[in-house]
Protein backbone atom coordinates (compact mmCIF):
# COMPACT_ATOMS: atom_id res chain seq x y z
CA UNK A 1 0.00 0.00 0.00
CA UNK A 2 1.46 3.64 -1.47
CA UNK A 3 1.93 6.49 2.08
CA UNK A 4 0.58 9.43 -0.19
CA UNK A 5 1.47 13.11 1.46
CA UNK A 6 -0.82 15.54 1.42
CA UNK A 7 0.49 18.55 -0.78
CA UNK A 8 -0.16 22.45 0.20
CA UNK A 9 -0.59 24.82 -2.61
CA UNK A 10 -1.52 28.39 -2.50
CA UNK A 11 -3.36 30.26 -5.35
CA UNK A 12 -2.55 33.52 -6.86
CA UNK A 13 -5.05 35.05 -4.54
CA UNK A 14 -3.62 33.73 -1.41
CA UNK A 15 -6.13 31.58 -0.63
CA UNK A 16 -5.16 28.14 0.26
CA UNK A 17 -6.37 25.44 -2.72
CA UNK A 18 -7.11 21.74 -1.90
CA UNK A 19 -4.41 19.74 -1.03
CA UNK A 20 -3.61 16.67 -3.94
CA UNK A 21 -2.02 13.37 -2.64
CA UNK A 22 1.53 12.75 -3.92
CA UNK A 23 2.51 9.28 -3.41
CA UNK A 24 5.75 7.65 -1.83
CA UNK A 25 7.11 6.99 -5.15
CA UNK A 26 7.38 10.75 -5.96
CA UNK A 27 9.46 10.97 -3.32
CA UNK A 28 11.69 8.00 -3.97
CA UNK A 29 12.00 9.75 -8.12
CA UNK A 30 12.64 13.14 -6.25
CA UNK A 31 15.45 11.88 -4.08
CA UNK A 32 16.74 9.52 -7.26
CA UNK A 33 16.52 13.11 -9.09
CA UNK A 34 18.57 15.19 -6.31
CA UNK A 35 21.56 12.53 -6.50
CA UNK A 36 21.41 12.84 -10.39
CA UNK A 37 21.71 16.74 -10.76
CA UNK A 38 23.84 16.69 -7.37
CA UNK A 39 26.42 14.33 -9.27
CA UNK A 40 26.04 16.47 -12.45
CA UNK A 41 26.23 19.92 -10.91
CA UNK A 42 29.28 18.73 -9.01
CA UNK A 43 31.32 17.58 -11.31
CA UNK A 44 30.44 21.00 -13.67
CA UNK A 45 31.57 24.41 -12.03
CA UNK A 46 32.15 26.99 -13.79
CA UNK A 47 34.09 29.70 -11.74
CA UNK A 48 34.50 33.32 -12.32
CA UNK A 49 37.72 34.51 -10.35
CA UNK A 50 37.71 38.33 -8.69
CA UNK A 51 41.40 38.18 -8.73
CA UNK A 52 42.81 41.28 -6.97
CA UNK A 53 46.02 40.89 -5.25
CA UNK A 54 49.00 38.52 -4.61
CA UNK A 55 46.81 35.14 -3.94
CA UNK A 56 46.35 35.23 -8.33
CA UNK A 57 49.26 33.54 -8.79
CA UNK A 58 48.56 30.50 -6.60
CA UNK A 59 45.12 30.89 -8.94
CA UNK A 60 47.55 30.14 -11.65
CA UNK A 61 49.38 27.71 -10.13
CA UNK A 62 45.68 25.86 -9.73
CA UNK A 63 45.15 25.80 -13.06
CA UNK A 64 48.59 24.46 -14.16
CA UNK A 65 49.29 21.36 -15.38
CA UNK A 66 50.37 19.47 -12.03
CA UNK A 67 47.56 20.66 -10.52
CA UNK A 68 45.21 20.51 -13.17
CA UNK A 69 41.35 21.66 -11.60
CA UNK A 70 40.12 20.27 -14.83
CA UNK A 71 39.62 16.26 -13.62
CA UNK A 72 37.38 18.34 -10.59
CA UNK A 73 35.17 19.55 -13.20
CA UNK A 74 36.16 23.38 -12.62
CA UNK A 75 38.81 23.96 -15.36
CA UNK A 76 37.03 26.47 -17.19
CA UNK A 77 37.16 29.99 -15.63
CA UNK A 78 34.35 32.08 -17.07
CA UNK A 79 35.15 35.78 -17.02
CA UNK A 80 31.15 36.97 -17.05
CA UNK A 81 29.42 36.38 -13.62
CA UNK A 82 26.22 34.95 -16.07
CA UNK A 83 27.94 32.41 -17.35
CA UNK A 84 29.34 31.30 -13.83
CA UNK A 85 27.86 29.42 -10.52
CA UNK A 86 31.45 29.82 -8.10
CA UNK A 87 33.01 33.27 -7.25
CA UNK A 88 36.17 32.81 -6.31
CA UNK A 89 37.20 35.87 -4.60
CA UNK A 90 41.04 35.85 -4.86
CA UNK A 91 42.88 38.32 -2.41
CA UNK A 92 42.28 41.72 -0.67
CA UNK A 93 39.17 43.38 -1.10
CA UNK A 94 38.82 46.88 0.01
CA UNK A 95 35.87 49.19 1.40
CA UNK A 96 35.92 50.40 -2.22
CA UNK A 97 35.85 47.17 -4.54
CA UNK A 98 33.10 45.82 -1.86
CA UNK A 99 29.96 46.72 -3.81
CA UNK A 100 31.32 45.82 -6.69
CA UNK A 101 32.10 42.38 -5.61
CA UNK A 102 28.10 42.28 -4.59
CA UNK A 103 26.79 43.25 -8.03
CA UNK A 104 29.30 40.80 -9.45
CA UNK A 105 27.90 38.27 -6.90
CA UNK A 106 24.20 39.65 -7.50
CA UNK A 107 24.24 38.90 -11.54
CA UNK A 108 25.37 35.32 -11.14
CA UNK A 109 22.50 32.74 -11.82
CA UNK A 110 21.01 30.38 -9.19
CA UNK A 111 22.17 28.14 -7.98
CA UNK A 112 25.93 30.07 -6.93
CA UNK A 113 28.56 28.80 -4.12
CA UNK A 114 31.43 31.72 -3.21
CA UNK A 115 34.49 30.58 -1.83
CA UNK A 116 36.90 32.67 0.02
CA UNK A 117 40.37 31.96 -1.38
CA UNK A 118 43.38 33.49 1.11
CA UNK A 119 43.72 34.84 4.28
CA UNK A 120 42.83 38.22 2.81
CA UNK A 121 39.39 37.15 1.50
CA UNK A 122 38.94 35.38 4.06
CA UNK A 123 39.55 37.66 6.83
CA UNK A 124 41.42 40.27 5.54
CA UNK A 125 44.52 39.44 6.41
CA UNK A 126 47.31 40.93 8.26
CA UNK A 127 45.82 43.91 6.69
CA UNK A 128 44.25 45.66 9.56
CA UNK A 129 43.65 48.76 8.52
CA UNK A 130 40.38 51.30 7.49
CA UNK A 131 40.37 50.53 4.06
CA UNK A 132 40.37 46.53 3.98
CA UNK A 133 37.15 44.53 4.19
CA UNK A 134 38.01 41.81 7.30
CA UNK A 135 36.49 39.07 5.26
CA UNK A 136 34.00 38.95 2.35
CA UNK A 137 31.41 36.88 4.81
CA UNK A 138 30.95 40.57 5.50
CA UNK A 139 28.54 41.44 2.60
CA UNK A 140 28.13 38.32 0.49
CA UNK A 141 27.59 34.73 2.06
CA UNK A 142 31.15 32.17 1.66
CA UNK A 143 30.50 28.33 1.10
CA UNK A 144 34.20 27.41 1.33
CA UNK A 145 37.17 29.04 3.19
CA UNK A 146 40.40 28.59 1.32
CA UNK A 147 43.55 29.51 4.11
CA UNK A 148 46.56 30.79 3.61
CA UNK A 149 48.79 33.49 2.37
CA UNK A 150 49.16 32.54 0.06
CA UNK A 151 47.48 29.46 -0.05
CA UNK A 152 49.16 25.96 -1.47
CA UNK A 153 47.46 24.81 -4.82
CA UNK A 154 47.09 21.46 -2.60
CA UNK A 155 44.77 23.50 -0.30
CA UNK A 156 42.98 25.45 -2.78
CA UNK A 157 41.91 21.66 -4.75
CA UNK A 158 40.60 20.68 -1.18
CA UNK A 159 38.40 23.35 -0.60
CA UNK A 160 37.01 22.28 -4.61
CA UNK A 161 36.49 19.14 -2.99
CA UNK A 162 34.98 20.22 -0.09
CA UNK A 163 32.44 22.33 -2.19
CA UNK A 164 31.84 19.19 -4.66
CA UNK A 165 30.56 17.24 -1.58
CA UNK A 166 28.26 20.32 -0.55
CA UNK A 167 26.76 20.40 -4.05
CA UNK A 168 26.07 16.74 -4.50
CA UNK A 169 24.46 16.81 -1.01
CA UNK A 170 22.06 19.73 -1.67
CA UNK A 171 18.36 19.39 -2.72
CA UNK A 172 17.63 20.40 -6.25
CA UNK A 173 14.57 21.55 -7.05
CA UNK A 174 13.80 20.68 -10.57
CA UNK A 175 10.33 19.10 -10.11
CA UNK A 176 7.89 21.33 -7.86
CA UNK A 177 5.58 19.93 -5.25
CA UNK A 178 2.62 20.49 -8.83
CA UNK A 179 5.37 18.11 -10.49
Amino acid sequence: MSKTVPIRSVAADGKAVAARPRSAAFEYLTTKKDELVGWGRKFSIFPYPFVTACCAMEFMAVSSTPYDTDRFGAALPRFSPRQSDLLMVVGTVTHKQAPILLKVYEQMCEPKWVMAFGACATSGGFYQNYATLLGIDRIIPVDVYVPGCPPRPETVIDGIMLLQDKIARERHPIVTERF
